[in-house]
């Protein structure tokens, strides 16, 4: 066994060291503890601690004493002091000593909050040495005392993370969190432990956090971390490209709508024509231009705006290529459209007041709800709630505008910007 004083000062074994030290500061004696379970521990601790506890007929079977839990590592106390040669007295002298503070009984006289979270405060500034800003982030949200054990996880899979930064191999977001914090979805991007991430990735870069799904994969790929390349796709209609890369062939031979993925956007991005471009919301308009075998460029978002969207329309404000964008006449449809209309320029198509009106003989069966203050008081803002029910793509009247055989310049010309933005 390796020197005692070597393992408790092993970096990579703090979090199991720090976990006996809260249950051993719960009033529990090593007699009364019967496993323990740790967070987030890097591969290499949890290497070491199954080399240590694991026998050769449990490697060869596939079994282990120290079994991933959903709740992080599950480690058994007394075959652990075992095989450190320990005795269950001196297991208290070794955890101060790895710890650096000492073992306080809080079972009947537990400490003030503050004390508590100055604790957490110390132990984070050991392990984040490298990231002041998103520690002085994380003592300025504050915690509840019974979330001290999710940030002292967040803190030590942020640690072993961070510090393999950047990646010469680049690595799935997946993979780092199932390697750092025992869950692939523990750093999912929509989570707060993401969002941490981005920030720290953003602080270790000197860069300004961004805000954009793709400029935030953009900046984790720059240290090697993968996420979403493949899982997230934008259809692509009779877009004519004018390179010879794989994407751009793929696009000229399709014969249907072409599903392509940030990889593809980023990796081998096509060359488009500078013909206008018309997004959609829903596929089933490009459906309805199969059906009518429209030559339109169509593109299609699926109703969101993830980073595979973004690529795609800054691909075309890179490449010049006039952008349209149409989508439902509902909350979130005017929402995404105010936006890809302020971040790209897009003239807007069927989405105004002329279409409400066109479409109120035959409306849809839901109601408009409330919509965005900044269209209530919009001649559209006006048409939707006198009309009183949500316009969909789906709408003949809606296709019919927007898969007009006429020129694009002139079906744009239709168009009308929302006044709140026109004003902008």
């Amino acid at each position: 066994m390796a020197d005692l004083d070597l393992i408790a000062t092993d970096p990579d074994l703090a979090p199991l060291w720090q976990a006996i030290h809260d249950r051993l500061s719960t009033g529990k004696t090593p007699d009364d503890i019967a496993t323990i379970t740790v967070p987030a521990l890097s591969p290499s601790a949890v290497a070491a601690l199954r080399s240590w506890l694991d026998t050769p007929t449990q490697r060869r079977r596939g079994r282990t004493l120290v079994p991933h839990t959903a709740h992080g590592l599950k480690v058994p106390l007394h075959p652990l002091l075992t095989a450190l040669d320990l005795q269950p007295e001196q297991l208290q002298p070794l955890v101060e000593h790895a710890i650096g503070r000492k073992v306080v009984n809080r079972k009947n006289d537990r400490l003030e909050s503050a004390q508590l979270r100055q604790e957490l405060w110390e132990y984070a500034a050991t392990r984040l040495p490298h990231l002041p800003l998103l520690l002085a982030r994380l003592k300025a949200t504050g915690i509840e005392n019974d979330a001290a054990p999710q940030i002292r996880r967040l803190i030590d899979a942020l640690c072993t993370l961070t510090r393999e930064l950047p990646h010469q191999r680049p690595r799935t977001l997946a993979k780092l969190a199932h390697d750092h914090a025992g869950d692939p979805h523990y750093f999912d991007l929509a989570t707060l432990p993401g969002q941490r991430l981005v920030s720290a990735v953003a602080e270790l870069a000197e860069r300004p956090e961004p805000t954009r799904p793709d400029h935030i994969r953009a900046l984790l790929a720059e240290s090697g971390i993968i996420v979403d390349r493949l899982s997230a796709t934008v259809l692509l209609h009779q877009v004519r490209p004018t390179g010879d890369g794989p994407i751009d062939r793929r696009l000229r031979e399709a014969t249907a709508p072409v599903a392509l993925t940030l990889l593809d956007l980023t990796l081998s991005p096509p060359r488009l024509a500078p013909t206008p471009l018309t997004v959609v919301e829903n596929p089933s308009v490009l459906e309805e231009a199969l059906a009518r075998a429209s030559t339109l460029p169509l593109a299609c978002t699926s109703g969101q705006l993830r980073a595979v969207d973004h690529a795609l329309f800054q691909l075309a404000v890179d490449q010049g290529v006039p952008l349209r964008y149409a989508g439902d006449l509902d909350t979130a449809g005017l929402q995404i459209a105010a936006t890809v209309h302020q971040l790209y320029g897009a003239e807007l198509v069927a989405m105004d007041a002329t279409i409400v009106h066109a479409t109120r003989s035959t409306p849809s069966a839901v109601p408009i709800g409330a919509l965005p203050p900044a269209h209530s008081s919009t001649e559209l803002g006006r048409a939707l709630h006198a009309g009183g029910r949500i316009v969909y793509q789906e709408h003949d009247v809606v296709l019919d505008r927007l898969l007009a055989t006429q020129d694009a310049s002139v079906a744009t010309s239709t168009a009308r910007v929302p006044e709140h933005d026109a004003d902008r």
